[in-house]
């Protein structure tokens, strides 16, 4: 036996979407305006993953340009068919529903196949049917007009898999299990015992978010509801519930006769969720066709015991513990830019062991692709480093960013201030800055940068000359949350460079970043 501590994804990782091949499970996620898009991640007992990379890695495949970081990617669904790998999504600013194909899930992966106008709405997915036909269902809002936001419905359509073109009529088969139900989202497909089912999220992706069941002989009808609908939620739990907004879920099995669902939820630290939506699994038992998930509890578990066997865990999995050393001549697949990653933004090459990131005129409050990498928070305590050496010139800063969203984030950078040096930690809250401290210091050599977190409590030192000092300490961390900073992301943290507008050659060499939990 083998136990999964939940959640089994822990960070930004929403709207997870697994297929099974054989004995290998494999798991996208949402990455809205990141780059690359679409990680993808490989287990082989659902506890231990490993990202094997991300599926948008081109900028033929992920224009963002100008997208806000709650834009872009939404709930990918990832399946497998006839020696194929399909992953359809949504670009919300730029194409729409899209599909790309794979031989192999680690990629590379295709260019888009975009939908066009015929496939209206959000969350997208596909389900092959045992006669070889494959149908796409997604939702979109009520074509009679809208009478209330939220008021949308869910659909099919043939999918033609050799024009990547929808074929036939379209039919709305389900509208939500509640009256005036908001948000019928997330739907995925499935044939099972005889029928298809239905899974779907309704209530929006907050609070009142849950997952409802429905079913149906044929797919181009009405479909039946459970009549226990919603089948999952955590909004009865209420908001001081340790894991609150559970959704949004990918039913799936073993192929030994264990039914499990994968979904989202949020972790909270004083009512307040820095990590925006992690993945979470669900046991699933059937009773009376219908499906049950967590039998008995009825809320998800903090750990579940699965049957496979420890053998598998892997040297690389996902961890509470990144340590990015900068050898070699590829980036690393936890480093997440925004908007676009390339190297007009850093440099591998320029010095061997060290990233380069080039002091560009754009600038991370703005929704531009600055010269940023981060990766993801992963918990409410933890301790992230970072080691640069960096000689500022003019209005040239670089250093550390804690990043919500552009209006929302906590600057640690080292700049000039009347031809002297300075550590300077600026909050950014609501599009306004607010200098916490200025810190004069002996900038030679390499300079540490570390940010100490502590349930929503941050402490913020800096290191130079072999002597490290606290420069910031008790910030209050809640504004840069969902609830406060709105939006579907979670926070990252990391590396930062830019000359605020200015034309510049200058750059900033970092020889590591550290993320640890403690």
């Amino acid at each position: 036996m083998v136990t999964a501590v939940n959640p089994v994804l822990c960070g930004f990782y929403p709207d997870p979407s697994i297929c099974r091949v054989d004995k290998d499970f494999y798991l996208v996620t949402s990455s809205f305006a990141y780059f690359p898009g679409v990680p993808v991640f490989h287990s082989r007992d659902l506890a231990h993953w490993e990202q094997i990379g991300n599926i948008l890695d081109r900028e033929e495949q992920l224009p963002l340009a100008g997208s806000e970081i709650s834009r872009g990617i939404y709930a990918p669904t990832i399946r497998y068919y006839n020696g194929t790998y399909y992953m359809i999504t949504t670009n919300i600013d730029s194409g729409g529903n899209f599909i790309v194909t794979a031989e192999k899930p680690e990629g590379p992966w295709s260019a888009p196949y975009y939908l066009g106008d015929e496939a209206k709405g959000i969350d997208p997915s596909l389900f092959f049917d045992t006669d070889g036909r494959c149908y796409y269902t997604g939702t979109r809002p009520n074509p009679e007009g809208v009478r209330y936001n939220g008021d949308w419905e869910i659909w099919i359509q043939e999918l033609d898999l050799e024009q990547m073109k929808l074929t036939g009529e379209s039919m709305a088969i389900w509208k939500g299990a509640l009256k005036d139900v908001i948000w019928p989202e997330g739907p995925h497909l499935y044939k099972i015992g005889g029928y298809y089912y239905l899974i779907h999220a309704e209530g929006g992706t907050g609070s009142e978010h849950s997952i409802s069941v429905a079913r149906s002989k044929n797919l181009f009808q009405w479909f039946e509801g459970c009549p226990r609908n919603p089948v999952f939620t955590h909004r009865n739990l209420g908001l001081d519930y340790p894991v609150i907004n559970a959704g949004h879920g990918d039913l799936f099995d073993d192929g030994n006769g264990n039914w499990y669902i994968i979904m989202l939820a949020s972790r909270a630290c004083k009512r307040h969720s820095s990590m925006g939506r992690e993945s979470f699994l669900a046991k699933v038992v059937w009773e009376d066709g219908w499906p049950v998930i967590s039998a008995g509890t009825g809320r998800l578990e903090e750990s579940l015991e699965l049957p496979f066997s420890e053998e598998y865990r892997f040297a690389n999995e996902i961890s509470h513990h990144d340590h990015l050393h900068f050898y070699g001549s590829k980036l690393d697949d936890r480093l997440a830019g925004i908007q676009t990653r390339n190297e007009e933004q850093y440099s591998l090459k320029a010095r061997e062991g060290f990233l380069r990131l080039y002091t560009r005129k754009e600038k991370i409050e703005d929704k531009e692709n600055p010269s940023y990498l981060g990766i993801r928070q992963k918990d409410y305590c933890f301790e992230v480093q970072a080691g640069m050496e960096f000689v500022p010139q003019g209005d040239e800063s670089a250093g550390l960013v804690y990043y919500q969203n552009h209006d929302n984030h906590l600057r640690m950078e080292i700049k000039n201030y009347n031809n002297e040096t300075f550590f300077v930690v600026t909050a950014h809250i609501h599009g306004k800055d607010n200098v916490i401290t200025r810190t004069q210091i002996n900038n030679s050599g390499l300079a540490e940068i570390t940010m100490r977190a502590e349930n929503q409590t941050a402490y913020i030192y800096i290191k130079t000359g072999g002597v490290q000092q606290l420069a910031a300490g008790n910030i209050n961390l809640l504004s840069y949350t969902t609830e406060e900073a709105g939006g579907f992301v979670g926070c990252t943290i990391g590396m930062y460079a830019s000359s605020n507008g200015s034309i510049s050659n200058n750059y900033a060499d970092f020889a590591w970043l550290s993320y640890d939990a403690i």
